[in-house]
């Protein structure tokens, strides 16, 4: 019978089984193809209509970003601190052979030197001796605890710029003996461990080098009060962590810009209560 209303030539191939059965896949292919278009072009489409796409995207500040990052910085660190008996705080040095170490030395030394060549003029200028004095004061007044009054009226008797000023116009400063008293009441403050960099600072002569000393050993004593304040609170830090990182954890979901998606989950999040 003719196909599609054309006339069946007279002695032309018919096709075979295998043929016909090839082209009744084909087709069943091409079917499911459709099918499967049209079902993807449906998901798209309800998707692209749903509410969430809709909606505008959320602008966030650096003001935002930053706090979820102290946040989470925070929460970080309490956890570590609760949990981990060895934890403590180091200074960081920087790499001896890198650009910046080479840069900070470089810059420090020169520092010294001016300092040591304003020290050797005739006559001396002690300006800025003066001003290290005077922040190696606030620096041991920092360590002193609430009741320390007494040593505290010492300390800003003995540092007065004031009157290390009127006596340095007078040529009668004592930059040596002004460093003995600084050694001396560090020894008073520092941690047992510091006791034998008290004693190799007593053991220097040259007053630039005391100084120098001086400010390396204070800055050693500033991270031993840090460790010891971490270690004194770890205990109450310990019983207060569930409430503290359930509140931190809260606050970084509220602060955090989150996808409309995601939103729906967070909501239904429940934290459990201990």
């Amino acid at each position: 019978m003719p196909f599609n209303g054309e006339k069946q030539c007279v002695g032309e191939e018919q096709p075979s089984d295998s043929d016909s059965s090839r082209f009744s896949e084909s087709m069943a292919s091409l079917s499911d193809y459709e099918c499967s278009r049209q079902s993807f072009t449906s998901d798209s489409s309800s998707k692209s209509s749903s509410p969430a796409s809709t909606s505008p995207p959320r602008v966030v500040t650096f003001d935002e970003v930053m706090a979820a990052t102290r946040n989470l910085s925070n929460l970080t660190l309490a956890h570590e601190i609760a949990v981990n008996e060895n934890f403590q705080l180091k200074q960081d040095a920087l790499p001896e052979n890198s650009l910046a170490g080479r840069v900070k030395h470089i810059v420090h030394q020169a520092f010294w030197d001016v300092l040591e060549s304003e020290l050797c003029a005739e006559p001396p200028e002690y300006e800025h001796a003066i001003k290290l004095f005077e922040e190696i004061r606030e620096i041991l007044l920092s360590f002193l605890t609430p009741g320390g009054n007494r040593l505290r009226n010492q300390i800003c008797e003995v540092l007065d710029t004031d009157l290390i000023r009127q006596q340095a116009e007078h040529s009668a400063v004592d930059i040596q003996g002004l460093a003995n008293y600084v050694i001396s009441t560090m020894g008073k403050l520092c941690a047992p461990v510091r006791d034998d960099d008290i004693r190799e600072l007593k053991a220097t002569g040259n007053v630039v080098e005391v100084l120098r000393q001086i400010f390396h050993v204070l800055d050693l004593m500033k991270m031993d009060m840090v460790n010891f304040t971490i270690r004194s609170l770890r205990p109450h830090l310990q019983r207060q962590l569930v409430d503290y990182e359930r509140t931190k954890f809260q606050e970084i979901l509220e602060e955090t810009p989150i996808c409309a998606c995601c939103e729906v989950s967070t909501k239904s999040l429940h934290i459990p209560r201990s």
